[in-house]
């Protein structure tokens, strides 16, 4: 049987998702060619495209499964081994004058996600690039024009240390299919959008952000928790801390673009706001002189949403990661969704039968622009829904984790979890992070959570309980609510048993 040329992929953006994409295709036997914007990413020197130095990523099942069908345990294991686990949130706040904290568990089961190091991550997988045959990196390498009827498109070449001069070198690359991976901001997309008739939103939400950190002590040991991710709820605004390796938290501080306004009116706007919002962060944790440095230094970065439908054009573009669907970041599944990205639509090539070397190049090219359709349909749905969930967890992590609402929610959904799992009940954050569920499903499982534990009946049940436990927590012992929860979680599991099985 004929044996037919090997398809050449170019990938646009050499970031965590350009570069997994890269070893996916590399291992189906295509040729494949990396562009990059940027210098190498391994080299220090590189300046972000945001002038952020931002090296905390929350890695969690869905990215490390994504990275996991790359058949590349070691890579894998090495990125593992330098994350930090977090198995909750640690919430801060001050009652009467005394600091106070109080931990969240993530999971029942003890699952957690992962604080890894963007420079560590990156690193890897492009070295593991380095080392495969049919790859070849192009670093300071901009996209400036691309046809995707005629699959050929156009780089600069720009070279470090040069001046620019009114000319910068073009090239121009020819292809099967090219895959755009370069970023909220994606040439990719731009160019795609005049051959494809995109639906596009793009959003900025009333939010900057501003990165600050937290040193290690003196004798080099973590401050605070580090198997946490710590907040300081402040309503229309939060402090957060991520650990990071070299035992220092990373920290950001979302407001609207108002209190920036007034946190810039004075430095003592600054020290007053983190005293009266974020006790416990100055000077305990930070000095005066280094938070109002930091802020001061430090970039106030806006934060932008991203949808669009389709994610392809014909046989010859697809988009993934920020480029087809920039994610606010406060479900931690930005980078998560972008990797799983990858593996759904080389599962769907697989499935169309692309890389089938046996098929002529005329049939390869239609299976090919199936497969793409087929990303869109099934993808788009699931990324505008975990669009949607970033934007309600914003609500949540700035105020909701202390409503007591939300923490008897909680423990009922949890206990139901733990002691009668035969319903299948998780939380949502649970099917998020600790699950390859759909997003699109995660929505409808926990709408029909939500629904059933509305029903009158089980209402009844839940105004028990929760009575029993503030009865309890009133009582001279001080029981937890969960430990009353649990002693009646198995008449709540009778009643949903026998209403909605």
């Amino acid at each position: 049987m004929a044996q037919f040329p090997k398809q050449k992929v170019v990938i646009v953006g050499a970031g965590p998702v350009g570069s997994l994409a890269a070893l996916y295709a590399a291992a189906r036997g295509d040729e494949v060619e990396v562009y990059e914007l940027r210098g190498d990413l391994r080299d220090p020197s590189t300046i972000p495209l945001n002038f952020t130095k931002s090296i905390n990523l929350a890695l969690s099942e869905r990215g490390i499964n994504a990275m996991r069908h790359s058949n590349r345990d070691q890579m894998i294991q090495k990125v593992l081994d330098e994350a930090i686990p977090m198995h909750g949130r640690m919430i801060h706040g001050r009652d009467d004058g005394k600091l106070w904290e109080a931990a969240q568990l993530y999971d029942v089961h003890g699952r957690y996600i992962n604080a890894a190091d963007r420079s560590t991550l990156n690193n890897a997988l492009l070295d593991e690039l380095e080392r495969t045959p049919n790859v070849k990196l192009f670093f300071n390498h901009k996209l400036t024009g691309a046809d995707f009827r005629a699959n050929k498109a156009w780089f600069e070449r720009r070279v470090p240390g040069e001046v620019a001069s009114d000319r910068v070198p073009e090239i121009q690359v020819s292809f099967d299919y090219l895959i755009g991976a370069d970023g909220a901001h994606s040439a990719s997309r731009y160019h795609m959008m005049k051959y494809a008739r995109v639906d596009y939103q793009q959003e900025y939400i009333d939010t900057l952000w501003c990165e600050f950190r937290i040193p290690p002590t003196d004798d080099g040991k973590f401050r605070i928790s580090p198997n946490h991710l710590h907040i300081w709820p402040g309503k229309e605004f939060m402090f957060i801390a991520l650990p990071s390796a070299d035992k220092s938290f990373t920290c950001t501080l979302f407001a609207p673009a108002g209190h920036y306004t007034h946190l810039k009116s004075s430095p003592q706007s600054l020290l007053q706001s983190f005293d009266t919002n974020f006790p416990g962060v100055c000077p305990e944790l930070i000095t005066p002189e280094e938070l109002q440095e930091q802020f001061e230094t430090n970039p106030h970065l806006p934060l932008i949403s991203i949808k669009c439908k389709p994610h392809h054009f014909g046989s010859s573009v697809v988009i993934v990661g920020d480029a087809a669907h920039a994610v606010l970041p406060f479900y931690g599944q930005g980078l998560n969704a972008g990797l799983e990205d990858i593996r759904v639509l080389f599962e769907i090539l697989d499935h169309h039968s692309v890389f089938n070397s046996d098929i002529s190049p005329e049939m390869r090219t239609v299976a090919r622009q199936a497969a793409f359709q087929a990303y869109t349909d099934q993808r788009t749905a699931d990324t505008h829904a975990i669009n949607d969930l970033s934007k309600q967890n914003y609500l949540e992590m700035r105020w909701g984790v202390k409503l007591p609402l939300y923490k008897l929610r909680k423990s009922v959904e949890e206990t139901l979890d733990r002691y009668v799992p035969s319903l299948g009940w998780q939380t949502q954050y649970a099917r998020v992070s600790f699950s390859n569920q759909r997003y699109s499903e995660v929505i409808k499982a926990v709408r029909r959570q939500g629904q059933i534990l509305g029903y009158g009946a089980i209402s009844t049940v839940l105004t028990g309980v929760a009575v029993m436990g503030i009865i309890a927590w009133k009582g001279s012992q001080q029981t937890s609510v969960l430990s009353v929860l649990e002693s009646s979680i198995h008449q709540l599991g009778d009643v949903l048993r026998s209403r909605f099985r």
